[in-house]
Parts: C-alpha cells; structure tokens; sequence
C-alpha cells in the first residue's frame, strides 16, 4: 500500500502518508480478545467500550465530548473513505480514549479532506484497531452490557492487558465534566452557514436585539452552539462549575445546559445550579446530560442502561408523532421518578420506551435525550431551538411589562 488518496475539487488528487499495519489487540473486561491491527497511534487506551450505528459522521462522533472516556465500536463496515476536515470538529480535540472498526478505507474522495482518519489519529495520539468483528463485538455489548475494554500495540498478551481493563474505574459513579468543560467564559458568535437551513428554520426572522443566552458547558458540542446563534441567540458559554450568581450575572433571557459525559448524579454541583436557576422561572432548555441535570433537580433520579443509546436513527415521540434523533447517552431518567406534578413526559424513546423529553406544567422548562442539532444525523428535532427562542421572546415581553 503506498498511500491514502483524497479527490480534490478540481478533480486533483492528495497523497496521504500511510504506515504500515502493526498488530492491535482488544481485550473486554469479561476476557473476551479481539486481534487486529493498529491504523491510530501506538501504545494502550483504556476505556468504557460502546457501540455507534450510525452510517456517517465518525469525526463528529470522535470529537464529540460525550465519548469522554470510551472505546468507540463503529458497526458501519467501514471508515475513513471521506478523511478528516477542520470543520467537523465538534470540539477542539478528539474526545474518545480509542476507535474500533471492522475495515479502514484505502482511499479518501471527499475534496473537503484534509487529512486521512488514521494520521488524524496518529497526530492525536489515539489508538485505532481495525480488523475486528464487529457486528460479534456488538452483539457481545448488547448481550452482556457495556463494560471497560483496552486497545493497545504494546501489550500484546491478552492476560496482562486484561488486569489492566479490570483494575479501570466504571463509568457508573464517574465525574468526567471537569475534563471537557471551558476554563474560562467565552462568547460563541458563529452561526451555522445560511445553505445548512432547511424546513422551519429557512427564512427565519432573528430576534432583535438578540436573546442573551448562558449556556453550561458540561461538553457542549459546537454545532449546538452554531444552532442557537442561527436562531438568533448570542450565546456566552460557562464553565460547570458556574455558581447562579455567575450564571444570573450576564441578564440571560434564557439558561442552556449542554450535552456531557459520564454519570450525571455525580455532577452535584451542576445540579444545585440547576435547582436555583428553576427558582429564577426564567426558560431553561436541556439536552442529553444537561436534560438528565434537570430532571436530577427536579427531584428524579437516572441509571445506567445496558449498552444506551448511540446513533442516528432512534426514533423518539408520542401520540402518533415520530422524530428520528441522533443519540449519544448511556444514562437514563427513571420514567417513574419524575414528579408528576411538575413535569410530563413529552418524548419516548419507541426502542425501549425510555424517557426522552420532558416538559414542565408550569414553568418554561423541556428538555431531551437526544441532540436537535443533528449533526451528524437526521433533522427533525430541530424546531426545538424554535421553541427554545419562543419561550425566550414570551419571558422578555413579561419582563418588560412589568
């Protein structure tokens, strides 16, 4: 093999270095061993291993804070064929500790690639092990339940890796928010591009003077924060950490709490926030972890699910109403811990019935298990951010009359 191909735009062709394959392995926490060989960087990761069906989209999956600590399982059959670009990126590294395929593509013709998807992981230093049997390696998941796994190049006896993926720490009860939240306030002012709109949001009128919005960032995706801005938000984003008072200092009309990784109950300073910020009434909007902070403030109560929900194509609703969503989440809110008083349930998740949205009865509250935004992913939940902005506008004019 002499290189990675990308096609250009002019119909020119880009020549990427390509190594030779070495030999990876893939050790479960239950023994099980997978042999391969290495197409990332060298040496050991140690992580939860999970499973993404999804068909498209590996570098927004790579990059998206959420897989903070896992071992992605792709069961698309292949990888690599559209390489890597810079404006993919849902975050500013590579988020997952390694990446598992059945085959890497030999050639990359997207004429948006930069780079092909193993130097963009060997330049990262994450490992990669291609050569797996993935549809076993997912069946194995569904069957037995996530558990910790190790890719490595350097440990090549199964027996050593595994005292090392026994003695990892589960992701049940793990904090891992500290790692992929902003050290410091920052303002978001890019908005998805004009020609991304589709559906609700083409010709959309954009509030004036902009909603202010404070999004926390429990590993926030940057097309989330592109979606708000396009729906006329401008958008200044705080660490976890953020007391309410920081939060209540920038006047927001509204509080956004982001996506994020690991166990939500461990995140108890985010959810105090969270409990004082329902006392403001102002509009709160939640998705994946931040809807699993909110419904923890609420008074509910989550665990963990078997393999959880990572993909493109779960479809979530009621009342003969159907949103295909992309998922990214391997926690849950218990359907019976949400005070009925408060809030409702306004979302299902159709596979397994688990709660996927709720709404509260009184105050401008929603939230979702799943991500609106949709990149990668289908488009239907994108009216959320609508419904987020309506909320907004309805909080202003009361604001303003009294």
């Amino acid at each position: 093999m002499t290189g990675f191909l990308a096609l250009g735009q002019e119909d020119s062709l880009k020549v990427f270095p390509w190594q030779n394959h070495h030999p990876a392995l893939l050790v479960l926490a239950d023994g099980t061993v997978f042999t391969g060989w290495s197409f990332g960087a060298a040496g050991t990761a140690i992580g939860e291993v999970v499973f993404n069906t999804g068909m498209t989209g590996y570098q927004e999956v790579i990059t998206d804070p959420s897989y903070r600590g896992q071992l992605i399982t792709f069961t698309c059959p292949e990888l690599g064929n559209t390489g890597v670009n810079d404006l993919d990126e849902e975050s500013a590294l590579p988020q997952a500790k390694g990446v598992i395929a059945r085959n890497v593509s030999r050639w990359v013709s997207s004429w948006r690639a930069t780079q092909s998807l193993p130097e963009y992981l060997q330049h990262r230093g994450i490992p990669g092990i291609a050569g797996v049997d993935t549809r076993a390696l997912a069946r194995r998941l569904r069957s037995q339940g996530v558990m910790n796994g190790a890719i490595s190049t350097e440990i090549l006896d199964p027996q050593v890796l595994l005292e090392q993926v026994q003695a990892a720490p589960s992701m049940q009860g793990l904090s891992l928010v500290a790692e992929v939240t902003t050290p410091q306030p920052y303002e978001w002012l890019e908005p998805t591009p004009a020609d991304w709109d589709y559906g609700r949001s083409q010709g959309l009128p954009v509030p004036a003077p902009p909603l202010r919005v404070v999004a926390l960032d429990f590993g926030i995706k940057r097309n989330i924060l592109r979606r708000l801005t396009r729906y006329g938000c401008r958008v200044m984003v705080l660490p976890a950490d953020a007391t309410p008072e920081q939060v209540l200092s920038y006047a927001p009309d509204g509080v956004f709490l982001s996506n994020g990784p690991g166990d939500p109950a461990a995140e108890t300073q985010a959810i105090r926030t969270a409990q004082a910020l329902l006392q403001t009434q102002k509009p709160l909007f939640g998705i994946c972890l931040g809807h699993q902070i909110l419904n923890l403030a609420l008074g509910g109560s989550t665990f963990k699910l078997k393999f959880g929900h990572r993909g493109l194509n779960h479809p979530c609703g009621l009342e003969q109403q159907v949103e295909i969503t992309s998922q990214n989440h391997g926690f849950a809110v218990d359907a019976d811990s949400i005070p009925a008083e408060l809030a409702q349930i306004s979302h299902l998740n159709l596979n397994d019935r688990t709660v996927a949205g709720i709404r509260h009865r009184q105050l401008p509250l929603f939230s979702v298990q799943y991500h609106p935004e949709a990149s990668p992913g289908p488009h239907d939940a994108d009216y959320l951010f609508q419904e987020f902005v309506e909320l907004m506008l309805k909080h202003r004019s009361r604001s303003e009359a009294q």
